[in-house]
């Protein structure tokens, strides 16, 4: 356990009999969660090549695009963290040199690995025999004024885990709501802007379709929010894999996480890098019901009467902690924990 490299980028990695975890050293990313009877790593591992978001040029590397996005496509694997913006910048931001999802994915971090612990922004403790990752963040705010910020976990699962028609959803969802824009070109089903509830979301042909199965389509994209059941303390998802036969769920304090959004992108972007050869679904829960500017956030406040953005108060400290579960399962509808 230690230093390690993980698809040719600087990397760490703790482990026990069941699960190898390994985190990027720059963006903090989660790219993998392993189990190791299997190999299977449910996490999205890119079908571009990465690299350290530190040597990124956007003159050098055309190949992750173009945009305010270039820089985390770069570097992106698997769960990674959407500090102080969920979204994209407004113009003046990505003039500024800002990107989409915020710094916090794309800077490098101290890690400092001991033991079973692995310390960086957040901590993964992996006792002997333990399926359960805890992960706890904590965020402070050095400045003198209270900071209005979005705090989103960009949990995203990819193929060989993924498949079309087959990978099996859970969710304490309740209210729902689809993106109030097109942004897939006209790939879209969901019915635009569309209030449901979970799990049928209505689509523009009229019909329905069940978000607890992954869209068997041959090319799509999609967003849907999803406020987490309000009657209850602890939220959670869970993905279900029938070929692998093995579950990962992610479990949280609905308090700091209300929202869950769902991405999928089914081959639709054919923009670099993604090339029209990505498979995806993102299981991204957060302070934000959608992936918007700094100031679209704010004018919008929120959604069904819960706040789209959290405070982060002057010269303070925000903790929160959240558990990465991977184990067999028979079925999807098995306790996620």
């Amino acid at each position: 356990m230690g230093a390690t490299t993980y698809r040719n980028r600087s990397a760490f990695a703790v482990e026990n009999e069941h699960l190898e975890i390994i985190v990027t050293r720059e963006g903090g990313h989660i790219a993998a969660i392993r189990d190791k009877a299997t190999g299977v790593n449910p996490l999205w591992s890119t079908p571009w090549q990465t690299m350290e978001p530190s040597a990124y040029n956007r003159e050098k590397h055309p190949e992750y695009g173009d945009n305010a996005e270039s820089k985390l496509l770069s570097g992106i694997l698997g769960h990674n963290l959407c500090l102080d913006l969920f979204g994209g910048p407004s113009a003046e931001e990505a003039a500024a040199g800002m990107t989409v999802h915020g710094e916090g994915s794309v800077v490098a971090y101290d890690v400092l690995v001991s033991g079973d612990t692995l310390h960086q922004a957040a901590t993964l403790p992996q006792p002997a025999g333990k399926r359960r990752a805890e992960i706890t963040e904590t965020v402070e705010n050095l400045s003198t004024w209270d900071r209005p910020v979005a705090w989103t976990q960009h949990v995203t699962l990819g193929p060989p885990f993924l498949e079309k028609g087959k990978t099996e959803f859970r969710a304490s969802a309740t209210k729902s709501k689809v993106v109030e824009t097109d942004f897939t070109g006209g790939k879209g089903y969901m019915k635009t802007g569309a209030e449901f509830n979970w799990p049928m979301v209505p689509c523009e042909d009229g019909s329905q379709v069940d978000l607890r199965v992954f869209i068997d389509k041959p090319v799509s994209g999609a967003f849907s929010t999803h406020l987490m059941d309000p009657s209850s303390e602890e939220a959670y998802f869970s993905a279900w894999s029938p070929t692998s036969k093995l579950m990962i769920a992610y479990v949280w304090k609905r308090s700091d996480f209300p929202w869950l959004g769902i991405w999928e992108e089914n081959y639709s972007r054919t923009t670099p890098p993604w090339n029209g050869r990505t498979l995806t679904r993102g299981m991204e829960f957060g302070a934000s019901p959608f992936a918007e500017s700094r100031r679209q956030m704010i004018d919008r406040g929120g959604l069904f009467g819960v706040p789209g953005y959290r405070w982060i108060p002057a010269r303070s400290k925000v903790t929160v902690r959240y558990a990465a579960i991977l184990k067999p399962a028979s079925s999807a509808d098995e306790p996620a924990d």
